[in-house]
């Protein structure tokens, strides 16, 4: 291949070079947006979660209230019950006795009654609460999906310039020499989406280390491609093309 080709050669990978950058700073940028959606997502789960815990909260309240207003029907009953008794009795001690037993009883009502007042006001309290972050999670539900729909739309804004990026590349690689080409590529499959680099202040422009003099002299031979001795990249003079 003539010296003339391999600086052709050379231009038409930085050209490449210039496309797959793009495509893979892209690619790159694209797959990090699902796992963005992922935490907003979670992260909105995570602020519902107190909603749950104050709908299951109300809900234990409601039941515990329902279990003493069905304990306290049982003492309304006993009450009832042991007053009617009072009539059969026979001497002054059974009597005693049983009204005893009736004050025990409409003490015991009256706690309940106490308690089930009680868990009216706790459910208000919960009911209150509830509500607020109700109130709250639709609006975080709106700037989740806001967000979301952002970085969708940002996918889909890659997508597209992806698209004519890819185009443009397949109208530029056959004017590439397979052989390059298929070197060029397993470079760039290995080394972050840059596989040719120009050579800075006598250093490589990939890995930064130090390129010889000699290595300089056979770039400006065009005789072949030369790469890196360190990172495999291959070695361009922009001055020189």
């Amino acid at each position: 291949m003539t010296s003339t080709s391999i600086r052709d050669q050379i231009k038409k990978l930085v050209d490449l070079q210039k496309l797959d950058k793009e495509i893979y700073d892209l690619n790159q940028d694209k797959a990090e947006k699902p796992k963005l959606i992922a935490l907003l997502q979670e992260e909105f789960e995570g602020k519902k979660a107190n909603v749950k815990q104050l709908e299951e909260k109300l809900k234990q309240v409601q039941l515990q209230r329902n279990q003493k207003e069905l304990e306290l029907k049982e003492k309304e009953t006993a009450i009832e019950k042991t007053n009617a008794q009072l009539s059969a009795l026979k001497t002054n001690r059974e009597y005693t006795a049983k009204l005893t037993e009736i004050e025990s009883l409409k003490a015991d009502k009256s706690i309940f009654e106490e308690k089930i007042l009680e868990s009216y006001d706790q459910a208000d309290a919960v009911k209150r609460e509830l509500d607020e972050e109700r109130k709250k999670i639709v609006e975080e539900e709106k700037g989740f999906l806001e967000r979301k729909k952002v970085l969708e739309d940002d996918m889909k804004q890659i997508d597209d310039r992806l698209s004519v990026l890819e185009s443009q590349r397949t109208r530029l690689l056959p004017d590439i020499d397979k052989d390059n080409l298929k070197k060029y590529e397993r470079i760039l499959n290995h080394k972050e989406g840059i596989a040719i680099v120009p050579v800075l202040n006598n250093s490589c422009g990939g890995c930064h280390m130090n390129v010889t003099q000699q290595m300089i002299n056979e770039m400006k031979m065009h005789a072949q491609l030369i790469n890196c001795e360190i990172c495999a990249r291959i070695l361009y003079l922009e001055d020189d093309l």
